[in-house]
């Protein structure tokens, strides 16, 4: 029998975006706010830049911030319940063993292969893989001898 959950369902702002647009926004002000007026005569307009892009990026990231968390709480307000079902997902099938070819069990020197499981024929549809026991998806399925088996790394 399925289960039935109730869930919250909201939006909420991704903050980096925010961030860095007040950034940017920042940058721009403090271009403008440098550039619009002659440097004094003790300072260069570069240096007169440079400070102003330290004070206004600064202020551009912290009212994108602010303007994110605004909006969070917002979207908060437009918060909906919703109930969930949980389904059995039916069972994959697997696909049937490949039948291996007469003329692949004798080379064609003579001599007899080894016993064991033959190699599946290529299905002329997609490329055949390095990889042995590759999937129709083309990535391959973990095994033994990869990466991930052995003993972990000593710190």
């Amino acid at each position: 029998m399925p289960t039935q959950r109730q869930i919250t369902v909201r939006r909420a702002p991704k903050y980096v975006p925010f961030l860095v647009a007040g950034g940017l926004l920042g940058v721009v002000v403090a271009a403008v706010t440098s550039y619009a007026v002659p440097a004094p005569k003790d300072y260069t307009q570069g240096s007169v830049f440079g400070y102003f892009l330290v004070l206004f990026a600064a202020a551009g990231v912290l009212v994108g911030g602010v303007v994110a968390l605004i909006l969070d709480r917002v979207l908060l307000r437009r918060t909906e319940r919703a109930v969930v079902e949980e389904v059995d997902e039916p069972e994959a099938t697997t696909p049937p063993e490949a039948t291996t070819r007469p003329e692949a069990t004798t080379p064609p020197d003579g001599a007899e292969l080894p016993a064991g499981p033959a190699a599946p024929a290529h299905d002329g549809e997609h490329a055949p893989s390095s990889a042995g026991g590759a999937s129709r998806g083309g990535a391959a399925a973990p095994s033994a001898e990869g990466p991930e088996a052995g003993p972990a790394p000593a710190p």
